[in-house]
């Protein structure tokens, strides 16, 4: 901190060289990202709630009721009249609250305090985050051939310290929808917390369902699921920072409720206790905005955009790892170490990422990737070829 004020356009023109240094989602050529250019509706909104704060609702009731609704309306689309949770910072948050939410219910209700959570190999890493900060035990279930969780892996993971078991819909490296509706049953039948982490597909699967794509079952429909991530700054388009986490019951919310005497509630169950009211006012105001019918569109233009580079890469010659169940494709070239080519790509100018379960290059299809990008991607890759 300087000793005497700075006038403002000297600060601006330092940040805006700064800010030089960001690469843009606009420019089509951050390609490994699982987050967008908000709308900008959205923005227009966030920046009305800025100084909001939901970790004293009484203080903001009516961007709480906002709060509220917005949880409502995503329960519905994941099959769920009266949903519970919270709009909070993101993925990693809403599954360390699911996981918390776990632990918590079991030590309640069935004395276990040295718990363990099952969770795929191809689990975001948020799961290693929540178990080391909830003194929980990892136990990774193998995938199968196809890259999803394998169900008799997770059902011989299975012990009296189980508290949790986790699936995806829509893995972080390839898209792919683990068989939920199978661990589902598992769950019911050892009587165990399921939580689903649909931080990627959960605002795309619903809607690519509604417009005909055969694509698995994975919400509250399943009996057996208790919670769901779900992130409205991904696929959603609001701004960053806007996780969603969906409760079946308000029971999971009351086992991590603690006292806040001094606040205009008594009682608080989110991980931070300053929450900003402006994710959940932009989150509302955006799926208004779109609806059901925008979200198909879109949805259904990013699969196209899919398709179109899964297609061209094929007939380039590169192997893709798997067919796209949504917005994700990975893919090698035939002779050429991932690594390497990876390293080619970000010499053009390229932000990929590269997986690790399978290693592969990872193009995230979002939003701000338009087909005019991709032909520029392919010519690019032709070139390497």
């Amino acid at each position: 901190m300087e000793d005497k004020p700075i006038d403002k356009q000297v600060i601006l023109k330092e940040l805006e060289e700064l800010h030089k240094l960001d690469y843009e989602y606009a420019d089509g050529r951050i390609l490994g990202s699982m987050c967008t250019e908000a709308h900008p509706f959205a923005k227009e909104v966030y920046c009305k709630f800025l100084d909001t704060n939901l970790g004293d609702p009484g203080l903001f009731k009516g961007t709480k009721q906002i709060e509220n609704e917005v949880i409502k309306s995503i329960g519905r689309f994941l099959s769920l009249d009266n949903a519970y949770g919270n709009i909070v910072t993101g993925g990693t948050e809403a599954n360390l609250m699911a996981i918390r939410a776990a632990r918590n219910h079991a030590r309640k209700y069935k004395g276990i305090t040295d718990g363990e959570i099952i969770i795929p190999e191809s689990a975001h890493f948020s799961f290693k985050k929540a178990a080391d900060m909830l003194n929980l035990k990892i136990v990774e279930a193998q995938l199968d051939e196809n890259f999803k969780i394998d169900a008799e892996s997770v059902r011989n993971s299975i012990t009296e310290k189980t508290v949790a078991i986790v699936a995806i819909a829509g893995t972080t490296e390839l898209g792919l929808i683990d068989p939920i509706e199978e661990i589902s049953k598992i769950a019911l039948e050892h009587n165990i917390y399921f939580h689903v982490d649909a931080a990627f597909g959960g605002f795309s699967i619903p809607f690519l369902k509604e417009i005909g794509y055969d694509l698995p079952v994975f919400d509250f429909s399943l009996e057996g699921v208790c919670s769901i991530t779900v992130d409205p700054h991904k696929m959603g388009l609001a701004p960053i920072p806007a996780g969603g986490i969906i409760f079946r019951c308000e029971e999971y919310l009351e086992v991590m409720a603690v006292d806040s005497p001094y606040l205009t509630v008594k009682t608080q169950s989110t991980i931070v206790g300053t929450r900003l009211g402006a994710s959940s006012a932009a989150t509302y105001a955006i799926m208004k905005y779109f609806g059901k019918e925008g979200y198909s569109k879109i949805a259904n233009d990013l699969m196209e955009n899919t398709k179109f580079l899964a297609r061209g890469l094929k007939e380039l010659g590169y192997e893709i790892v798997c067919e796209p169940e949504l917005n994700i494709v990975a893919f090698n070239h035939p002779e050429m170490q991932t690594n390497d080519l990876a390293e080619k790509l970000e010499g053009l100018g390229w932000k990929i990422s590269v997986a690790k379960c399978p290693v592969a290059i990872r193009v995230v299809l979002m939003n701000h990737v338009k087909r005019n990008h991709l032909e520029e991607l392919l010519k690019d890759l032709k070139d390497i070829f």
